[in-house]
This record gives C-alpha cells, structure tokens and sequence, in this order.
C-alpha cells in the first residue's frame, strides 16, 4: 500500500483533509472534538455492535490514533459535522485493519453517528464522500467494510454505496473469542470500477 505521505512531502496538506458534501463537512480532528468523541463511544446504543464502551482515555487513545494514522498515511477518519449548524455528529473516512485476516492488507472505509444523527442518510452521505477520495485521489483499487452480522443499519448503508457482499468471505474477527456474539462478521467489498460505474 503506497504511503500517500510520502508522495505528498513531510509538510504538505492535501486537499482531501477537507471535504464538504450537500448536507455535510467531513474535517481533520482538533482538541475540542475529545468532548463529544468521548460522549458517543460511551454511549451503549451506539457501541452496540462493539465489545464495549470507551471509558474518557480509551476515546482519547483512540483520536490519538486517527491523527497518528493521518500523519503517517495521509488518510485516515474525519470528524463528520452538519453543514449549516455546524453540530458534531460523528466520524467517516478510511482506516487499515490492524488485524490479518484473509482480505488483509486492506483498506476500510467505516463511520460511526451520534444517535441523533441516526436515519436521515448521514452515513451514506459521508462514506460517499469517503469514497470518492478513496478512487479518485488517492488511486485505491478496491475498499472494503465489515461489521457483525447482526448489524443491520450499518449493512444497510453499505448494500447503498454498492458494495457487494460474498457470505463465503464472512470471518471471525481475530480479536473477539469465538464464542463472543459479535465475533462473527461479515465483509462488503466495492472495487473502483464498480464505483465508477455507479456514478
């Protein structure tokens, strides 16, 4: 996997740190988004499909690791606000799997919203957009995704962004025990061509 950083130079910004879509403006982090990540990764209805909520450190690891991965990559998740009011409402972009498993090395495109932000077709808006840089500025050939089986609002938005599910691909996720609920999972998969021609 090419390190987009590298083509860019050390001190370069790409034009992607920034995206806005209708509704939408997906933005690098900044250290007043600690608060409401922290509030959202501890709510048990959102991280239903996890194997738990994050206490206050584990949320601030975890957005230390999304500008980590930025950094390194020059790519990573983006903050996810409305447009016109400017709310935070969560978080879309891409990430690398840091498990093996047979699909890996990969890259993954994933989002997560505040409850309030739920069914008004903010995922797909933001994965779309996610999307685009994925194909058309950074070259990726092919994006994956994957949740648990049980999941089926974050099912729902992948089947609308066209990716295409194969059930002999479906794994257990290396980092749950097998007999945890969640750890049967299932991958989607879009390559570029397909998405081209969804467009």
């Amino acid at each position: 996997m090419a390190k987009v950083s590298s083509i860019l130079g050390r001190d370069a910004h790409p034009s992607w740190e920034m995206v806005a879509t209708k509704r939408l403006l997906l933005r690098r982090w900044r250290s007043a988004d600690r608060l409401p990540f922290a509030a959202m990764n501890a709510d048990p209805e959102v991280m239903e499909f996890f194997p738990r909520t994050l206490t206050r450190v584990e949320s601030d690891q975890f957005m230390d690791r999304i500008e980590a991965g930025w950094e390194l990559r020059g790519f990573g998740l983006w903050v996810v606000e409305l447009m016109e009011s400017k709310e935070w409402i969560g978080f879309t972009g891409m990430s690398v799997p840091s498990f093996a498993a047979a699909f890996t090395p990969a890259v993954e495109v994933g989002w997560r919203l505040v409850r309030s932000a739920w069914g008004r077709g903010y995922a797909t808006e933001a994965a779309d957009a996610a999307l685009r840089v994925a194909f058309c500025e950074l070259g990726l050939l092919e994006v994956v995704s994957f949740t648990t089986n049980a999941n089926a609002r974050s099912r729902a938005v992948m089947r609308r962004l066209g990716m295409r599910h194969d059930k002999a691909e479906d794994f257990a996720h290396p980092s749950l025990r097998l007999v945890h609920p969640l750890s049967s999972q299932v991958l989607y998969r879009l390559t570029h061509d397909s998405w081209l021609g969804r467009q």
